[in-house]
């Protein structure tokens, strides 16, 4: 719809593709900068006190790292849409756009003048991908719906955790960055669908029902059996073995041994032929049974404790048995197929030299995603966005600034070099 505009160098199958990001915290920026990372031009409009991921994760100094790799690849002018000026400037931008991602509550970007009926009335090919906790419709979508609320209402927060103690979570964003990845999907299925039909359309995309994708198979038993699942703490409900087993220096050690093949392969290397004359373990379906489960769990960690973790995971993967330690972040560092899969890449950074950045994902063979820049300084675009993008001249840039609609960095910041080669740290 637009042509790539001028900045960083940018490589991957989406440079043809401008987009519009008006969000806020994970979801909506993780999303973004998938497109991003796969060539994507995106502008992100951020309030002009900063996105508050900018506040998140840990810094150096005043720098956040988490906004560094989580904004990286995108432009960044800063507005205020509380000013007529500024919601005039977002509109034009989005009216030129491919792809607006927005992750505010329902309503209130048609309460800025920036619905997607008044944006479409201008811009018809125009795809929105709203993000929210509930969706945009239904006696919820009202209410605010961080990943953490929106895994309790889709059940997920029920499920994960001992039996024996409250819900547990896991101590990142899961739902949010899964939340991302359909709203991308669903921006390419609208940006291909527009190929077809030269019409846009709406992507809602609710975090409640991307972790409710997770509870798939307990849908069709809780319809026929009536079946309410408990926390299995570390195992896979109604798969096993598939846990952590305690080893000999006080490790552990993850085994997945779902299917028959490899449970034959496990009971082999443990020297315990009779298990498999158990009918307890006799078949997938009856290893799954709870107190089948327990006693599988049982037998192997008996077994496990009479070795070393690493001497452990040696044994099982020359079985051809899936299992691993489990890593910690300082072990994913050091672990060759990190490294071989170029998922920790080197990125220059203005005031700190370098950050290192988790890669890209998926891997393209013909046309990959490349990190080109880090998450840049809020802000740092304004000026740049302005006059190539709506054609201002300093003169005008220069009033939006003086009226409060525009906010530039206090000092300009070096500029990051226009393309950065995978590198390991």
């Amino acid at each position: 719809m637009s042509a790539a505009a001028p900045g960083p160098q940018r490589q991957g199958p989406l440079t043809n593709l401008k987009v519009i990001e008006v969000c806020t915290t994970i979801a909506g920026p993780a999303c973004a900068r998938l497109l991003a990372d796969f060539g994507a031009d995106v502008i992100k409009i951020e309030p002009p006190e900063g996105d508050p991921v900018r506040q998140m994760g840990k810094h150096v100094g005043d720098v956040s790292l988490y906004a560094a790799s989580l904004l990286r690849n995108k432009r960044s002018i800063a507005l205020d849409l509380k000013t007529p000026q500024g919601r005039e400037l977002a509109f034009e931008l989005m009216a030129q756009a491919d792809i607006v991602v927005e992750n505010n509550r329902p309503g209130v970007m048609e309460r800025l003048g920036l619905g997607y009926e008044a944006l479409s009335a201008r811009n018809p090919g125009l795809v929105m991908v709203r993000i929210s906790g509930f969706g945009q419709d239904g006696p919820y979508s009202v209410h605010p719906g961080y990943g953490a609320i929106c895994e309790a209402v889709a059940g997920v927060r029920h499920m994960t955790g001992d039996p024996d103690r409250p819900p547990a979570r896991v101590a990142l964003a899961t739902t949010d960055y899964l939340s991302s990845v359909y709203a991308a999907f669903g921006a390419m299925a609208a940006i291909h669908a527009r190929a077809q039909t030269g019409r846009g359309q709406v992507v809602d995309v609710a975090l409640y029902e991307a972790a409710f994708t997770q509870m798939e198979p307990l849908v069709p038993a809780y319809d026929k059996l009536g079946i309410v699942p408990q926390r299995e703490g570390p195992n896979l409900p109604s798969m096993a073995p598939n846990s952590a087993y305690p080893t000999r220096d006080g490790g552990w050690v993850l085994l997945a041994a779902n299917s028959q093949p490899i449970w034959q392969r496990l009971v082999a290397l443990m020297q315990q032929p009779q298990l498999l004359s158990d009918v307890r373990f006799e078949s997938i379906q009856a290893r799954g049974k709870p107190e089948h489960m327990r006693a599988i769990d049982a037998i192997i960690a008996d077994w496990s404790r009479g070795f070393d973790a690493a001497v452990l995971v040696k044994m099982l993967q020359q079985a051809q048995v899936p299992a691993t330690l489990v890593y910690t972040i300082a072990d994913i560092f050091r672990d060759p197929h990190f490294q071989a899969r170029h998922m920790l890449q080197q990125v220059p950074h203005p005031q700190l030299g370098h950050t290192v950045q988790a890669g890209i994902v998926p891997r393209l063979s013909a046309t990959p995603g490349a990190i080109v820049r880090t998450g840049p300084d809020l802000g740092a675009d304004g000026a740049d966005v302005l006059q190539r993008e709506l054609q201002c001249s300093p003169e005008q840039v220069q009033a939006l600034i003086a009226c409060g609609a525009v906010h530039l960095p206090a000092t300009p910041t070096t500029p990051t070099p226009p393309h950065t080669q995978e590198t390991r740290p």
